[in-house]
């Protein structure tokens, strides 16, 4: 099948010469290439850090906390109250705060967080995350997260020492006339936990209730606040609004989200800030594609009289240069949308060469508290940068185009 002229010459004038203009027309094409693999891989990364968030987030918090302030020692009222909500999964007292943790002779901090002591947590399951052990939490009973037991060399059957706000209120305490101390409790690791989340691998402990009651003074029963999980997080924010109105004064709840809203708010920021930045890329490399039509034009000036003298009309003569940007959009925009694609399919890979061979550590997990690199394919943001990228290039040979096509053959071919 003959192609039409307008395609036809634009091919044409795309062939690979030893001009000038050829280099630059090369560069259009890397351009949006680049400019395209870099918008898909960074957005998709970004996207990935924001799911993978929401994980962490979620992993070791509930989807709705309530609290009013103080101790809450009516929990089984209150909990009753919002197991009547149709999206509850389940409610349950919660415990946790930081402590201090002695084993073998180092003193390092961590965070408590009290589940129950037989079966796993209704509210935050965390019985799959178990590697090593047995999830045993009866008695003086403690499970570590990997990171930290590899620290501290501490593993199932060893004893660590916690010192607890409550223990270490009666050292601080402690005078002549009261020479009574609390004790600090030496629980047994039972068992090691890993969720792939490095902040939570490297600093949670999980305790029962009951140990961790005693290690906050709340013998009596109490809780720090009643964590809630609903069969779809997404209905958090509405499920909130109700129980703000059923709830009892000073009883407040409160989303996964209202306690992150300024990350939450700087993540978006940065990913509209970040995604304009790199669209510049595109935009430089339309202006190299623009310089090149310009240039085109005034070398073909001959070529174009000519096409006009034999009857060409204003619509054909700019449909050569409009086809020339849409070429260049559409191969830069494969190939970009395939280099992308394969970057983000082995980027862990990369990640790793990087290191090895150049020793640069790229996404350590230590900051960005993942063993991966997280990313979310979007198809509808693939095909959005793609044909991003075909309109740009179309919009940069509009100009050259117009020109063209206002070019007078007489002009043209005057000194023919």
């Amino acid at each position: 099948m003959a192609l039409p002229v307008e395609l036809f010459l634009a091919m044409r004038y795309l062939r690979p010469r030893r001009t000038f203009v050829s280099v630059i027309t090369v560069l259009s094409f890397l351009g949006v290439t680049v400019g395209v693999l870099v918008l898909i891989v960074v957005l998709s990364v970004m996207g990935g850090f924001r799911e993978n968030l929401d994980k962490r987030i979620i992993g070791f918090n509930a989807h709705i906390t309530v609290a009013n302030g103080d101790i809450i020692y009516d929990a089984d009222k209150i909990i009753a109250l919002i197991q009547k909500q149709p999206e509850v999964v389940a409610a349950s007292g919660i415990i946790r705060g930081p402590v201090l943790v002695e084993h073998d002779g180092k003193e390092t901090y961590a965070f408590i967080k009290s589940v129950p002591e037989q079966g796993d947590d209704p509210v935050l399951p965390l019985k799959q995350f178990l590697v090593m052990g047995d999830y045993e939490l009866m008695g003086d009973s403690v499970l570590v997260g990997a990171e930290w037991s590899r620290g501290n060399a501490a593993f199932p059957g060893d004893k660590v020492v916690i010192y607890g706000p409550a223990q270490l209120h009666s050292l601080t305490t402690q005078n002549e006339k009261n020479h009574i101390s609390v004790f600090p409790d030496e629980p047994i690791i039972r068992g090691i936990f890993k969720t792939g989340q490095y902040d939570y691998d490297q600093n949670f402990m999980l305790v029962s209730t009951a140990l961790a009651q005693h290690l906050y003074g709340l013998d009596d029963g109490g809780f720090q606040a009643i964590s809630v999980r609903l069969k779809n997080a997404d209905d958090a924010e509405a499920v909130k609004e109700r129980l703000n109105q059923i709830l009892p004064p000073p009883y407040q709840a409160r989303t996964w989200m209202d306690d992150n809203r300024e990350l939450f708010n700087a993540i978006a920021t940065e990913r509209v800030t970040m995604t304009f930045i790199l669209f510049l890329v595109m935009i430089v490399a339309a202006f190299g594609l623009c310089s090149t039509l310009i240039t085109i034009t005034v070398q073909k000036s001959r070529e174009i009289g000519l096409m006009k003298a034999l009857g060409a009309n204003d619509f054909q003569v700019s449909g050569v240069f409009l086809f020339h940007g849409v070429v260049v959009g559409v191969v830069g925009a494969i190939f970009g949308t395939i280099g992308g694609l394969a970057l983000l399919h082995f980027r862990n890979q990369f990640r790793d060469f990087l290191l090895h061979v150049f020793h640069i550590d790229v996404f350590s997990s230590k900051i960005y508290g993942s063993a991966d690199i997280p990313a979310v394919i979007n198809p509808v943001s693939v095909t959005f940068i793609a044909i991003s990228a075909v309109v740009v290039c179309v919009l940069a040979a509009l100009l050259p185009a117009l020109n063209a096509a206002r070019l007078a053959p007489a002009r043209a071919l005057r000194y023919e």
